[in-house]
């Protein structure tokens, strides 16, 4: 019996089950990268992929944990802003910095946001992915206390084996519908049946 077993297995090994979440996570946020026109495995929509309901709902928490940890990191980079200088590197300006007390506090203020930044990249297993969790995507969500992705069931199964497919995506992107909006109401004709004059 599986009472109380979390998770689904997909018909992975373990270590193949990470790989796929983890390469799965990556490509979700290598949608938001810039592509140029007419490149070859550019998506049609960013911040979007295809997948099987199952996988989407175990990918999702790969997803926002990794928003979630690149939050943290970018509070710090704004708190090492205060010791940061603005000489260009291997300048006099920047060695008098490096050799400065200011040096010792802007390190300081900067390991979390280095340590945020490398466990991303051992969730995604891609820099270049934690690269756009940082710069891209987390200041997005900076406000938002999580639910960064949602989850859309497709009405087509997947061609050959018929598995039921899902959207997962950020919140916030594609096209919006205003819901807000009143509804247009028009107004009712006259009908033209019995008693009409």
């Amino acid at each position: 019996m599986r009472h109380r077993r979390k998770g689904r297995v997909l018909g992975r090994s373990p270590s193949h089950q990470r790989a796929l979440l983890r390469n799965l996570a990556a490509a979700l946020m290598l949608t938001e990268r810039e592509y140029e026109a007419g490149e070859v495995g550019a998506p049609k929509v960013a911040g979007r992929i295809i997948t099987t309901v199952a996988k989407a709902k175990e990918v999702r928490p790969v997803v926002e944990r990794s928003i979630t940890i690149a939050k943290r990191g970018l509070k710090s980079i704004e708190q090492a802003k205060e010791f940061a200088t603005t000489a260009a590197r291997d300048s006099a300006a920047w060695k008098q910095w490096r050799e400065s007390d200011q040096w010792q506090k802007w390190a300081q203020a900067m390991s979390p946001a280095v340590t945020a930044r490398r466990r991303v990249v051992r969730l995604l297993g891609d820099k270049q992915a934690a690269r756009i969790v940082f710069e891209k995507i987390a200041p997005r969500f900076v406000d938002r206390p999580g639910g960064y992705t949602r989850i859309l069931k497709l009405a087509t199964p997947r061609l050959g084996d018929a598995g039921p497919r899902a959207v997962l995506e950020f919140v916030g992107s594609g096209p919006q519908v205003d819901l807000g909006a009143a509804p247009q109401v028009q107004a009712r004709r006259p009908s033209r049946g019995a008693g009409a004059t």
